[in-house]
């Protein structure tokens, strides 16, 4: 059993090393990071959705950026649409599973919202079928997904494509940029005297 640790950490190791030397991903993280912020500054809102794991994972990011990160700071504006079980089982039941996010964003997305969609695979219909629903609503689309971007990456204004097809090692990828996508809304939207947040807030 130890050497099954030992191999699964050095697993978990070189596909973080992978993310860290593909410059792409950073480059893209800190764009969608500003694109975030710029959204927020207008009056608009970030929203998350995935399946599974990667629905844990999109209210996670939203609790960072509803509540807190690292620091206190205002509210910044993010829904998960993995979270209503009323909606989730209303629309499984009466238009299929493979609706239930984009029947969210028809009702919650505005123009010029971003829509960060979280997927392994790249492949989940209901995430696919989201993704054009946005389309049609003007909403910015981010996907953050592995296995190479799977169906929706040719569907994504950004894709942020964690280099693995093994799903445990793309998730935690996946929570790392996570937390440094919050960050970088954080700094983009406070700047890094993070007591003026409350005055820049409202500018």
């Amino acid at each position: 059993m130890i050497d099954l640790v030992r191999r699964q950490l050095t697993q978990s190791i070189a596909t973080m090393q992978a993310v860290l030397d593909d410059a792409s991903i950073a480059e893209t993280l800190v764009v969608v990071g500003h694109q975030i912020a710029e959204s927020m500054r207008n009056g608009g809102k970030l929203l998350v959705a995935g399946n599974g794991g990667s629905a844990a994972d999109a209210q996670h990011l939203v609790a960072e950026f509803v509540v807190r990160l690292t620091v206190n700071r205002p509210a910044l504006r993010a829904i998960a649409l993995t979270v209503d079980s009323s909606i989730l089982t209303a629309c499984g039941n009466d238009f299929g599973f493979d609706q239930v996010f984009a029947r969210q964003i028809e009702a919650l997305a505005q123009p010029g919202d971003v829509f960060l969609c979280i997927t392994t695979s790249g492949n989940s219909p209901n995430i696919l079928n989201a993704l054009t629903q946005c389309k049609k609503q003007g909403v910015l689309t981010v996907g953050l997904t592995g296995n190479g971007g799977g169906k929706m990456a040719a569907h994504c204004d950004h894709n942020l494509i964690i280099p693995s097809s093994t799903t445990m090692n793309i998730q935690e990828s996946h929570l790392a940029l996570e937390h440094i996508l919050c960050m970088i809304v954080e700094r983009s939207i406070f700047g890094m005297d993070f007591d003026k947040a409350p005055q820049l807030l409202t500018e």
